[in-house]
């Protein structure tokens, strides 16, 4: 083992590790992760989602150094062994580019149902589906388009309709049995009163699920889309 070393903490850890990583490879086979030791200590595990929003989940453990961009392939295929303490490979650091959002510094917007995400998630998904231009595919600012604004504390959050294509597709909405909801889910599966969280720093805006949270870019919205 190298001087990169991720240590989980039970495999019930590793489990979510497998789950995200995994989802991550759905959305891109050449997906990278990068780790970061949080202030809690926790280890945060983040990626792209294809979707030019962020992903992450925490689970228990330490990592050395503190800040690791790995393969995620490498670190699914570990954790879904059983591996509790993983040497993530071959440093990866010019494949991911950009800073990480801080982990302090969001304000509380506002939470909304998660069947109403959920609901404009679906419907973003027929749209996008639908022929235009003779049959060119959807317009390319479908994605940058902001389906859902929500105000509290002053604050004002557009989040436009990637974030919630991320957030279905990262399986972090799950129904009421616990199974993630795709496109073809049930609503009346979900519970009416499952919240996502909507926190809004200068330069951010976070959803927070029960399964992991999403981070859209403040700017990167369009105007204001009824689905």
């Amino acid at each position: 083992m190298g001087d990169r070393q991720l240590v989980l903490a039970s495999a019930a850890d590793a489990s979510d590790v497998t789950a995200f990583t995994g989802r991550l490879l759905r959305l891109d086979e050449a997906a990278v992760i990068r780790l970061q030791q949080r202030d809690d200590g926790l280890v945060g595990l983040w990626g792209t989602t294809g979707f030019d929003v962020l992903a992450t989940r925490a689970v228990f453990g330490t990592l050395t150094p503190a800040d690791v961009v790995c393969d995620a392939r490498v670190l699914n295929t570990a954790a879904a062994g059983g591996d509790l303490t993983i040497d993530p490979g071959f440093a990866l650091d010019s494949a991911w580019r950009g800073a990480l959002p801080p982990q302090q510094g969001y304000r509380h917007v506002d939470d909304v149902p998660l069947r109403t995400i959920v609901d404009l998630a679906q419907r973003g998904a027929a749209l996008a589906k639908e022929p235009v231009g003779g049959g060119h595919g959807p317009v390319t600012s479908l994605l940058d388009q902001v389906v859902l604004e929500v105000s509290g504390g002053g604050v004002d959050a557009g989040i436009a309709l990637r974030s919630l294509f991320a957030l279905t597709g990262m399986g972090f909405a799950r129904d009421r049995n616990g199974r993630a909801i795709g496109e073809s889910a049930n609503l009346d599966d979900i519970a009416d009163d499952e919240p996502v969280r909507v926190r809004a720093s200068g330069t951010w805006i976070r959803l927070d699920a029960r399964y992991g949270s999403v981070y859209q870019r403040r700017g990167d919205q369009f105007a204001v889309t009824v689905l």
